[in-house]
């Protein structure tokens, strides 16, 4: 009696966990699916009711809005730059918090970690004036910058919780065999951080190309696509937003297919190596 109980009680789990991760992924996903239907809608707002027609115009109406692309533009360059900036010293940041001990290594992690806690708004405004005393102006420049200071940060806690995994009895055996530091660190330590770093790459893009506060100050005139949508959504947006919006998810979702397909691979390749 009881081992039937247990496996009923495990089969209501599951079928639970199952209903869970349904409705989970429904509330995740309908935004996105009624966005995208909206794209085919002949209503001038991005709506599905009331459904006026199936139309193509809107991809028409994107290829033609020239600030639309521009301000795209703008954004991927701003989100390259941080990309640039951040990876190197989020990850320089958190070896050396790996290195420190005590109330040095307390103090440096809450330093480092202190832009996340501060609203976009002070970082793009305390950004701007201290630029502008030595007369730089808002700009591409200041939108990496700006942007830059509390996204480090991320990519900072991303290394480190993959430092703590790190064996140093490598890098010493390295030092051992007559390795120097940089060669240690390049043959040992770099590849070990590597994916993490990949993925914080990522992770800062995705935070760059989505941020409006900080970028709304610092801009001049260059204007990212998330301020562009921001003032257009005051003067009357059209659904030419969700047919971009739908074509980056598009982009997302193939890039997504071919990681997949090529970790399948590459395992597959190594599996009758081991």
């Amino acid at each position: 009696m009881s081992t039937g109980t247990a496996t009923g009680e495990d089969r209501l789990g599951r079928m639970m966990m199952r209903l869970y991760l349904g409705l989970f992924l429904f509330y995740l996903f309908l935004p996105l699916i009624v966005m995208g239907a909206a794209t085919f809608n002949d209503s001038r707002l991005p709506t599905i009711t009331p459904w006026a027609g199936t139309t193509l115009k809107w991809f028409d109406a994107l290829w033609s809005d020239r600030q639309m692309w521009e301000g795209l533009t703008t954004s991927l360059l701003a989100a390259a730059g941080v990309v640039a900036v951040t990876v190197p010293v989020g990850t320089a940041a958190a070896l050396l918090l790996d290195g420190l001990r005590g109330r040095a290594r307390s103090f440096g992690f809450a330093l480092m970690v202190s832009p996340l806690l501060t609203p976009g708004v002070i970082i793009g405004i305390s950004t701007l004036v201290f630029w502008r005393q030595v007369e730089v102006g808002g700009g591409l420049f200041l939108i990496i910058v700006a942007q830059s200071t509390y996204i480090a940060a991320y990519v900072m806690l991303m290394v480190q919780a993959r430092l703590q995994r790190f064996d140093r009895g490598l890098e010493e055996a390295a030092r051992d065999l007559g390795a120097s530091p940089w060669t240690s660190f390049r043959r040992i330590t770099l590849p070990f951080l590597a994916p993490t770093m990949l993925a914080a790459a990522f992770i800062a893009f995705l935070q760059s190309f989505e941020n409006y506060n900080t970028t709304l100050f610092v801009r001049g005139f260059d204007t990212p696509l998330t301020v562009y949508i921001a003032s257009k959504v005051r003067t009357g947006v059209t659904p030419a937003v969700n047919a971009l919006g739908l074509i980056l998810i598009a982009l997302t979702i193939l890039g997504a297919v071919i990681w997949e397909l090529n970790r399948r691979r590459a395992a597959r390749r190594v599996a009758p190596a081991g």
